[in-house]
C-alpha cells in the first residue's frame, strides 16, 4: 500500500493545528486518524446541515443523523476533541434555497459545488481560523500543489474518485489554508487504513446523490422551499407544435427522454426548460448538441490573470461539464463584453444552464485544474436543418 504524503504539498514537518471536517464517512475519518497519528493537533468538526437528524439511518446520507454520531465515535476512538456545529440555517440559505431557485429557473444546479464554495471553504474555514488552526483538512480526493503564482489544484491520483470537478470554485487564497491528504491515494488504500486505525466506519457505504434530497424526490424539496413551484404547463415541440401538458418544469431535466408521457413517432428529448413561458421544449436528439458554452462567475486558478491567459485568441485547455466524463480539448476565450466562452472540440449533448464547466491543463489523471465557471448558456448549433419533415 502506498504511503500517504502527509507533509505534501503543504506540510513542512512541523506540528500543526488542523481542523478536520468530519462528515462521519470513511474518508474524513481516515484523514483525522492519519493526522492525529502523525502528531498534529487535530480538532474534529462535524456540521449539522439539515433535517435535525430526520434522515438518521438513511443509506447514502451525510452531515445529519447517524453520520453525526459516527463522527463523534470516531473522534472518541482517536482521542481528539470533536464539535458539532449547527449550520442548518447557513446551509438552507446558501445551498438548498439556491438549489430550488435554480431548478425553478429551468437550470440544472450542482449543490455540492455550492456547498464546498460557501459552507465548507468559506464558513467552516473561517471557523477554523477562529480556533487558531493552521489548516482545514478534508477527505476530498484532490491534490494541492504549487504553481507559479502560489497554491494550485490538481486532479486526484485515483481517477475514479477524483472530485476536482466539485472544487473548481475554490480560490487560491482558500487553497493556501486547505489540506487534502487523500489526493494521492486509492479508495481501497483508504479503507485499508481505516481498518488499520480501528475505525468503526471502515466498511461504511459512501454518500450518494444529493444529501438533503430524500428518496431522490427533488420536486418534494423544491415544492417545500418554493411553494407553488409545481405549475402545470405545455410540452412544446421545437417546431412549435404543442404536444401535451406537464405538471411542473422542475420534474424535467435537459436531455431527458423517458417519462415525457406524450405520443410521438420519433424519439423526443427535453431540449430546454422555458421558465418564463412555463414550457418544456422537446425535439430530436440533434438539438441537444452544442459546441459553445457561455459562462458566468468564472474562477481562474491558472498562472497569471485570465485576461492575460486568453490574450491572442484564447487558451487551449481540456474541459468537462460532468464529473463522470473525461475532459475533452477546448478553447477558452473572452469577448468584447468580457463574457467567457468555451469552444468544445467534440461538442456535448445535453449541456444545460446551471451546470459547471471545469478547465484542466491536460487530459491526464493528475492534471492541473485551471478553474471553471457556471454555464449561463449552452449555444445550440443551427439545427433546423436536422429536423425531419414535421408531421
Amino acid at each position: 500500500m502506498a504511503s500517504p504524503s502527509l507533509e505534501t504539498p503543504i506540510g513542512d514537518g512541523k506540528r500543526k493545528r488542523v481542523v478536520v471536517a468530519m462528515s462521519g464517512g470513511v474518508d474524513s475519518s481516515v484523514v483525522a486518524g492519519l493526522l492525529a497519528r502523525s502528531g498534529h493537533d487535530v480538532i474534529g468538526i462535524t456540521l449539522q446541515l439539515y433535517d435535525h437528524g430526520e434522515v438518521t439511518g438513511r443509506k447514502g446520507a451525510c452531515c445529519a443523523g447517524q453520520d453525526v454520531q459516527d463522527a463523534r465515535r470516531v473522534a472518541q476512538k482517536l482521542d481528539i476533541p470533536h464539535y458539532v456545529l449547527d449550520y442548518e440555517k447557513r446551509f438552507s440559505d446558501a445551498v438548498m434555497k439556491s438549489f430550488a431557485e435554480s431548478y425553478v429557473a429551468g437550470e440544472t444546479p450542482i449543490p455540492c459545488v455550492t456547498c464546498n464554495q460557501t459552507i465548507k471553504f468559506h464558513d467552516l474555514l473561517g471557523t477554523a481560523r477562529e480556533l487558531g488552526a493552521d489548516l482545514l483538512a478534508t477527505g476530498h480526493y484532490v491534490q494541492r500543489g504549487e504553481g507559479r503564482d502560489g497554491p494550485a489544484l490538481f486532479r486526484a491520483s485515483d481517477s475514479e474518485r477524483d472530485q476536482s470537478y466539485f472544487l473548481f470554485a475554490t480560490t487560491r487564497e482558500q487553497l493556501s489554508h486547505l489540506w487534502f491528504p487523500l489526493g494521492g491515494m486509492l479508495k481501497s488504500e483508504v479503507r485499508d487504513l481505516a481498518h488499520e486505525l480501528g475505525l468503526l466506519v471502515a466498511d461504511k457505504s459512501d454518500s450518494q446523490d444529493i444529501c438533503f434530497v430524500q428518496k431522490g424526490r427533488y420536486s418534494d424539496v423544491i415544492e417545500r422551499l418554493k411553494p407553488g413551484a409545481l405549475q402545470a404547463g405545455d410540452i412544446v415541440h421545437v417546431d412549435g407544435r404543442r404536444l401535451g401538458r406537464h405538471e411542473g418544469i422542475i420534474n424535467y431535466t435537459i436531455g431527458q427522454r423517458r417519462g415525457l408521457k406524450i405520443a410521438s413517432a420519433e424519439p423526443l428529448y427535453v431540449l430546454s426548460l422555458d421558465a418564463k413561458r412555463n414550457e418544456v421544449v422537446v425535439g430530436p436528439r440533434a438539438f441537444l448538441h452544442t459546441r459553445t458554452l457561455v459562462l458566468r462567475n468564472v474562477n481562474w486558478l491558472g498562472d497569471g490573470a485570465l485576461e492575460e491567459a486568453v490574450a491572442g485568441g484564447g487558451i487551449e485547455v481540456y474541459a468537462r461539464i460532468r464529473s463522470s466524463q473525461a475532459p475533452q480539448p477546448a478553447t477558452v476565450s473572452t469577448g468584447l463584453d468580457g463574457a467567457v466562452t468555451v469552444a468544445l472540440r467534440d461538442g456535448e449533448h445535453g449541456a444545460a444552464a446551471g451546470q459547471a464547466c471545469v478547465f484542466y491543463a491536460d487530459g491526464g489523471t493528475e492534471a492541473r485544474v485551471l478553474g471553471g465557471g457556471w454555464i449561463a448558456q449552452a449555444v445550440k448549433a443551427d439545427s433546423m436543418n436536422c429536423l425531419e419533415s414535421p408531421a
